[in-house]
């Protein structure tokens, strides 16, 4: 640890004072330090703009500690392991190939974002979950006010409100009619174990998948395809090399990362780094994208070099925290990088990458649009 991995700014949004942390091998002590935590429910909870109070209550595992982490976790873990992904894989397929053909069907220039990247996860995720298809969209538009860079807090606050009635509609629905869906076996995993549960519990579950499930791959994908896009000498590595796919992924999570602002902590304790001090009570941004960007880690590190294909990147977190959807996330980008540019080889960007408006702001990194042509 350096004193240079850590510094005190003020969040713009909220106007909290705060401790960001950008070293790799920092990041990764922190995110497993027994003296940090997850919880929104502390004062100083880094939240980069001013949050409903929503925020800091309707959360799941990923903003619980210890034994409530662990016990809350495993009820959705076991739908993500990487045998039960795998059997996912014929439907994602069918999935991709379903929205390329859509995008192949319109007038280009197209936006690849709206039509293709935000659609297929979001499909994924719903089906996981026993959503049905006429509300996808309605769950693509909410989640772009919770997680996108424009969105006020009243905007924020009235979607909060209309998809919080709709997942509590869903799971009387789980309830009454029970599928084969996550839903419904985190309800009967509850039951066969014994295990006490609320209704909030199964909500919170619920709002977290869907928001880590979707907006997060989809500016993946996004800005993952404009990064192939743009470095064409890699693109063609991988279209003469299919099995190339794997390593490309894990390179295009590390150097696109998109939850740079998405891993935020507070100390318990008072926390020494590089002979700075974190005073117990503050709160701690991790920040991501700047350590997947270390060069003591990743030589080179602003190159696209697919066959570097390291897992060591804090693209999916750290620790127990890890990002349940890993798996998913793999498999999804990994079908949707080797049937794109497959499908569409002439698949180029409709405007030069530097005038598409980013998501700058926004919890999830990532692009408003991506404009593609060349088909």
């Amino acid at each position: 640890m350096v004193e240079e991995d850590v510094s005190q700014v003020t969040l713009t949004g909220s106007g909290l004072r705060i401790w960001t942390v950008t070293g790799y091998e920092t990041i990764r002590r922190l995110l497993t330090d027994p003296r940090v935590s997850a919880s929104r429910r502390h004062a100083n909870f880094p939240f980069y703009f001013i949050a409903p109070p929503e925020y800091r209550t309707e959360t799941s595992f990923i903003g619980y500690d210890g034994k409530e982490h662990t016990s809350t976790r495993r009820k959705a873990a076991l739908t993500f392991t990487n045998r039960q992904v795998q059997r996912l894989r014929p439907r994602i397929e069918e999935i991709v190939d379903e929205h390329i053909d859509l995008m192949l069907s319109m007038e280009p220039p197209v936006d690849m974002h709206r039509v293709f990247s935000l659609a297929v996860p979001m499909t994924v995720i719903c089906e996981l979950l026993g959503i049905p298809q006429d509300r996808h969209d309605f769950f693509i538009k909410h989640g772009t006010a919770l997680l996108g860079g424009h969105s006020s807090t009243e905007e924020r606050q009235a979607a909060i409100v209309e998809v919080n009635a709709y997942v509590e509609e869903l799971i009387q629905l789980k309830k009454r009619e029970p599928g084969d869906d996550l839903l419904s076996r985190a309800m009967a995993d509850y039951e066969a174990s014994g295990e006490s549960y609320t209704d909030r519990d199964l909500f919170n579950m619920v709002r977290l998948l869907m928001n880590g499930g979707h907006e997060t791959t989809a500016s993946q994908i996004s800005l993952g395809t404009a990064c192939l896009l743009e470095n064409p000498d890699q693109l063609e590595q991988l279209r003469n090399d299919p099995a190339l796919i794997k390593p490309a992924v894990e390179e295009l999570v590390r150097i696109a990362t998109i939850g740079d602002t998405a891993v935020p902590r507070v100390a318990l304790e008072d926390i020494e780094i590089g002979g700075k001090v974190i005073p117990r009570g503050d709160g701690i941004l991790c920040l991501g994208l700047a350590a997947n960007r270390d060069p003591e880690v990743f030589p080179e590190p602003d190159k696209v070099i697919l066959s570097r294909g390291s897992r060591k990147h804090l693209g999916f977190g750290h620790g127990v925290h890890h990002c349940i959807g890993a798996d998913l996330a793999r498999l999804e980008l990994e079908i949707v990088w080797s049937k794109l540019f497959d499908r569409i080889p002439g698949l180029k960007l409709a405007k030069p990458f530097l005038e598409i408006e980013r998501k700058e702001g926004a919890v999830i990194y990532g692009l408003w649009e991506l404009p593609v042509e060349g088909w």
